[in-house]
Parts: C-alpha cells; sequence; structure tokens
C-alpha cells in the first residue's frame, strides 16, 4: 500500500497555487529604457578629431577610392566633389580593355599550372578565375595576406606594376615579394603564392 504525505502534498498544492497566482497577476509594469545608442555615437564622433589616414578596411579608401586621396594629393580640398580639378592619379594597365591588354605566361608553382594573364587583370583575379583558393584580405594592398614571392630572379617590380602597394620596403621588393591583390603582370614570371617576407 502506498502511504501519502500529507504534509508534503499540502506544501506541494500551496506552491503550485502560489507559481498560478504570480503567474496571473498583473505584477508591475516594466517600459524600456530609452535607446541612447546614436546620441553616445555622434558624441564620441564629435569628440574624435579628423586625420587623413584611411581606417583599416575601408573599402571606400585606398586602391581604386581615388576622391580623397586626389583632392588631397593636389592640396586642394574637395576639389574632386565640387567638379575641380580633375585627379591625378596615375594610368596604369587596369585601366586598359581585354582588347587593349597584352597577355603574359604566369607559372604558378605551388598550384603547379601556368596560366594566360591579361596585363589588365591581377594575379589574385587570375588564380581565383582557376578556382583556386589564394589567400587575401584587403584587396587594397594596405595587408600581407596576398603575399606572394616571384622566383623568377629580380626585383618584383620588373614583372608586375602594383597599383598602390603600401606595405612591401624596397629590399622586399628586390627579394621579389609582391601583393598579389595589387600586382598586374609585366612580363612572365614564376610565382610561389602565399609566401610573405
Amino acid at each position: 500500500m502506498v502511504e501519502v504525505n500529507l504534509v508534503g502534498l499540502g506544501i506541494g498544492t500551496l506552491l503550485t497555487l502560489t507559481a498560478v497566482a504570480l503567474h496571473l497577476s498583473k505584477g508591475t509594469g516594466w517600459t524600456p529604457t530609452t535607446d541612447i545608442s546614436q546620441e553616445v555615437l555622434e558624441h564620441r564622433a564629435a569628440s574624435v578629431p579628423e586625420t587623413d589616414f584611411p581606417e583599416p578596411m575601408n573599402r571606400a579608401i585606398g586602391a581604386g577610392g581615388g576622391g580623397a586621396v586626389a583632392a588631397g594629393a593636389t592640396g586642394e580640398e574637395g576639389a574632386e566633389l565640387e567638379g575641380g580639378t580633375e585627379s591625378t592619379a596615375e594610368a596604369g594597365p587596369w585601366d586598359l580593355s581585354d582588347d587593349e591588354a597584352d597577355t603574359f605566361e604566369i607559372e604558378y608553382a605551388k598550384e603547379g599550372a601556368t596560366v594566360e594573364v591579361k596585363e589588365n587583370q591581377t594575379v589574385l583575379e587570375a588564380g581565383e578565375d582557376e578556382g583556386w583558393d589564394l589567400p587575401y584580405a584587403c584587396r587594397q594592398g594596405q595587408c600581407v595576406s596576398c603575399a606572394g614571392q616571384i622566383t623568377s630572379g629580380g626585383n618584383a617590380e620588373d614583372y608586375v606594376v602594383h597599383d598602390d602597394q603600401q606595405m612591401l620596403d624596397d629590399n622586399e621588393l628586390d627579394d621579389g615579394y609582391t601583393l598579389t591583390c595589387v600586382a598586374y603582370p609585366k612580363d612572365d614570371f614564376t610565382i610561389e603564392t602565399g609566401e610573405a617576407p
């Protein structure tokens, strides 16, 4: 025969009824606090002085950004925006159409293939067109994630034109290092991708 503990049953019933009563009661009202995040951001932005240095990972600044850089280079603030003087950006192979561009043979040593690459296409883009998962991060020449080493001998700039690379010094270029995301071929060469100085 099962023995029922009346005290335990009474306490359990009382706790259940209390929970139900609390659940059904209205209680005190809750109102959310006012969202002040936009005010905080505006206050912080007003307190930080502006600089000409591009922020990391800002794709509007750097390779291809042009407007602010060109205006600053000529010393005429806002000239680009107001339709003033034309951009002083240097023309390069990236401005050529496919019909005008020469083709060069690039041997991707680690991938085990030689690819014909037009001079208006970067070394990184050509590898990606082959379906290879080559390393990169910023795609603007502002980091070394996409670095590779041209093993054909000599300075990297004997084989490629860099569009605004900002990370490699003269010694690294002399050792054949290049940033594939902004490197446009101007001769045939062999490259080891994924090699940073």
